[in-house]
């Protein structure tokens, strides 16, 4: 039967993905900012596919103007114009003596042909000045058109010829002219069906591929010149890519392949946790917050990716391993890192660069920053990050290119972009404490400061708990130094175990001076008053806002112990009949984690070390082992994941620490000296010094 908790990692994973792959583009497409003539400022571009190359729009147009000026036009022969320009003549009322030689005159002019002016003009723009005549047969048959006239052409030859050989009273006047040029038309026209069928077909051999770039060929370098023609390419490139995208069936294994990569590396972090994280895996807000911030990181990157050329590098991925680092630890913060960057490496172009240059500015970030209780650190991790960045992206370069030619400056100022948006990751952190309940090192550095109104409550009325806190709080730091626990934690929870005496400080030893309240009260009644300070304590922590963490050790720090004075006391009164430990027993639990385990044992050895009669190493040590054995012995450890080595280690701290505390003090020799003699100055100068 799968545990709700399952239940609930399971759909927050489903729904994880389901975002994210929701999210993702496609294909790799990128919006490329380039102009023709400016470097190319990204890396190397590779063909995904064979994509044709075709002619850049400059050199299509100065081939399409060649293609069109040198072009042979297709014509027709008209068999019939030459007989109606001879009759147009004849009834153009031109004197018989004249009608004659100009009849010969363009007989001739019509053997080479006549072509309307406009024709003739795209004849002569041709290499070859020639002409076309479709056959019957489809044949095409090349005709050499260099000697055929224009109409005005074939006019002013007439007119010159007829003028060498009948000059006089038979010249032509203009009026003649003028019917000679009425009369004359073109034999030979446009055949424009024709003419425009094999003109398309020669220019769409311009605008067809010149050949392809292979997939896997270069399109485009770094640092490469942008020309016209591979401005085109990389137009193609970028159609192509959007056709295929459009494509449903290829997009449909796009889907699933992301969908699968996504599951996969998720799964690899749920395994991770569930083996060597089990108390995280366990606690179902911890698996929450570690998913929604890799989901959130990806979804920001895609949409800087999609909304600037640069933007997968604005994003801020040591956020990630920085975040996980202060409520959860360093391995799992790498870990998170990891997976957030292979996921967004879906997006990035480049991946290679992409993963070397996030994991190293992560990783850096993580081991640089370890344990945050102040904002200068986080700005310090945020520096030591864009120098990460910008060694990483140059060494990234000379190994892909062997030079530092390519390099964009634009692409560091990216990087310190990326650098401030890192340090503003102090904000997020109470964000995350307040929707998930977290504390964090800084807001345990802020609250264990003794000036805060409570501690300071507490010093100021109960003087002897506080002081009691204060030596607790020493022991158990320097405990948990030794075994490794959080040493924060530790220290701000011991200053506050005990605030519940406030209510009723004098009913505690440590505050009392003299006379003891519980004279002459029923032990049971006693028992009542000391365990109240921990139901006291919790509500004074839940009225001052205290973190849950902090809580726990005011719950934890007795466990289920009882309270032997007054047990004892009631078992010798009742002369040895059985009494009900129910009144005499704390409310409990026992520690649930090595912090609130190392402060019960604190808390029971301070207390009773200031009963010992005398402070000597072999007393210290009798008394450490007594208590401490005890608790373990009462199984209050049985719940906390402390071991027997790490509570080994906890007593030898503490025997050392107390045999410190209470060193017995040497005594200062008087000097041998008459007050008389030495005189009132020296006498003075006698009191005793402090140690």
């Amino acid at each position: 039967m799968i545990s709700n908790k399952t239940l609930i990692r399971i759909l927050v994973m489903l729904v994880a993905v389901a975002l994210i792959v929701l999210a993702l583009p496609r294909n790799d497409r990128q919006t490329y900012a380039y102009e023709q003539g400016e470097p190319w400022r990204y890396q190397l571009l590779t063909a995904p596919f064979d994509i044709p190359i075709y002619l850049d729009e400059a050199t299509v147009q100065r081939a399409t103007d060649s293609v069109t000026r040198n072009f042979s036009p297709f014509v027709i022969y008209a068999d019939t114009a030459r007989a109606a320009s001879m009759r147009r003549l004849e009834q153009s009322g031109i004197p018989a003596l004249k009608l004659a030689q100009l009849r010969k005159l363009l007989g001739m002019v019509y053997e080479n042909g006549i072509m309307s002016p406009q024709l003739k003009k795209r004849v002569k723009a041709t290499n070859d000045r020639q002409i076309r005549l479709m056959g019957e047969d489809a044949s095409v048959t090349a005709v050499d058109a260099s000697r055929a006239l224009s109409t005005e052409e074939a006019c002013k030859w007439i007119c010159d010829h007829y003028q060498e050989g009948w000059a006089g009273t038979l010249s032509l006047t203009p009026e003649d002219v003028e019917r000679l040029r009425s009369a004359v038309r073109p034999n030979i026209t446009p055949d424009k069906t024709t003419d425009s069928i094999y003109l398309s077909q020669a220019l769409l051999s311009i605008s067809s591929g010149q050949g392809k770039i292979a997939q896997g060929q270069r399109i485009v370098d770094r640092g490469e010149i942008v020309t016209p023609q591979i401005y085109t390419n990389l137009r193609t490139y970028e159609e192509m890519l959007a056709k295929t995208e459009a494509d449903s069936s290829q997009s449909l294994f796009v889907i699933l392949g992301q969908l699968a990569y996504v599951i996969v590396i998720f799964t690899t972090l749920y395994i991770y946790l569930a083996i060597y994280r089990p108390r995280v895996y366990a606690n179902t807000r911890m698996m929450v917050f570690l998913v929604s911030l890799i989901t959130l990181i990806v979804l920001f990157t895609v949409l800087m990716f999609e909304t600037f050329t640069l933007g997968i590098y604005l994003v801020p991925f040591a956020t990630v391993p920085v975040m996980v680092l202060i409520f959860i630890d360093s391995r799992t913060a790498v870990f998170s890192l990891i997976a957030a960057v292979l996921i967004s490496a879906l997006v990035a172009i480049y991946q290679f660069q992409f993963i070397f240059l996030e994991f190293v500015a992560g990783v850096l970030a993580t081991f640089s920053l370890r344990q945050l209780s102040s904002r200068s650190q986080l700005l310090r991790t945020s520096v030591l990050t864009f120098v990460a960045y910008c060694v990483s992206f140059t060494i990234v370069t000379v190994v892909s290119q062997g030079s530092l030619d390519g390099i964009d400056p634009k692409l560091y100022l990216s990087f310190a972009i990326n650098a401030v948006l890192l340090s503003l990751t102090y904000v997020l952190i109470f964000v995350i404490e307040k929707i998930f309940g977290f504390t964090s090192l800084v807001t345990l550095v802020e609250i264990s400061d003794i000036n805060n109104p409570l501690l300071r409550r507490l010093a100021e009325e109960a003087p002897g708990t506080f002081q009691h806190s204060m030596q607790v709080s020493t022991l158990a730091t320097e405990a948990a130094r030794t075994i490794g626990a959080n040493t924060t934690l530790v220290r701000t929870g011991a200053l506050y175990h005990d605030i519940g005496k406030l209510k009723s400080p004098v009913f505690f030893t440590e505050n009392q001076h003299g006379v003891n309240p519980h004279d002459g009260l029923d032990p049971a009644v006693s028992a009542r008053k000391i365990i109240s300070h921990v139901h006291d304590g919790e509500e004074m922590a839940i009225q001052a806002k205290l973190p849950a963490v902090i809580r726990n050790f005011i719950l934890e720090h007795h466990g289920r112990g009882i309270t032997r004075y007054f047990y004892n006391m009631a078992f010798n009164a009742a002369g040895g009949s059985p009494v009900d430990p129910a009144p005499y027993t704390y409310p409990g639990p026992n520690p649930q984690s090595k912090e609130t385990a190392i402060l019960m044992m604190a808390d029971a050895v301070e207390a009773a070390s200031r009963s010992l009669k005398e402070y000597s190493q072999e007393a210290i040590d009798k008394l450490v082992n007594k208590i401490i054995d005890n608790q373990v012995a009462d199984g209050m450890f049985s719940e906390s994941p402390i071991s027997f080595s790490d509570v080994e280690k906890v007593k030898d701290t503490f025997k050392k620490r107390l045999a410190t505390i209470y060193h017995t003090r040497v005594s200062y020799p008087e000097r041998k000296t008459s007050v008389a003699s030495a005189g009132p100055a020296a006498e003075a100068r006698e009191e005793p010094g402090r140690q």
